[in-house]
């Protein structure tokens, strides 16, 4: 683990999006941009998720600092007839960024996702979980959209849910790109 003792104490934030297919067979059971299955509400169960995933980061990934949350947002919404997209925004003031726990947040939202829906449609899909914004810390503010002479990199992942057991699930990294981004 970094030691980040000599580092100032400042205020950080994260924000990490992702986007799921349901399709428009799921899609069309929503009411009120809620869907009620035998497991419960899915949106407000997937926001409680996301959040206990957020504070369990450091527990889920080795190298990652534990960390006193100040704040956390998830905010999940159909975006078209197809799609939902999930938001996470997490905010702390301390020594090191929250970039993992904002991306933690909106992944364990979308796998809770699929377990309250895989009963009414098998064709769910993580399409996208990126960072989309941080701030604090030595690098300022650093968006993926619009900023000059900043490295971006971006993970695509390939989530396959086996047998509908998440203790057979495989996580299997596709690519990573190193994107310089310029003016």
């Amino acid at each position: 683990m970094v030691n980040v003792s000599s580092k100032p104490i400042t205020k950080r934030t994260a924000i990490a999006k992702a986007t799921m297919f349901l399709g428009k067979e799921l899609i069309s059971h929503f009411k009120n941009d809620e869907l009620i299955t035998k497991k419960g509400p899915v949106f407000q169960t997937a926001i409680i998720a996301g959040i206990q995933g957020v504070k369990k980061t450091s527990e889920l990934i080795p190298m990652c600092h534990p960390l006193l949350i100040n704040g956390v947002d998830i905010d999940i919404s159909v975006s078209d007839s197809e799609n939902i997209t999930v938001l996470c925004k997490v905010v702390i003031e301390g020594k090191t960024g929250v970039e993992m726990e904002a991306l933690t947040g909106v992944t364990i939202s979308c796998l809770t996702i699929y377990d309250m829906c895989k009963s009414i449609s098998q064709e769910i899909v993580t399409k996208e979980i990126r960072l989309l914004e941080k701030t604090g810390g030595k690098s300022a503010t650093t968006t993926v959209d619009g900023l000059k002479n900043v490295e971006v990199y971006q993970t695509v992942f390939n989530f396959s849910l086996c047998n509908y057991d998440f203790n057979l699930c495989t996580f299997r990294k596709l690519k990573v790109t190193k994107i310089q981004l310029s003016s």
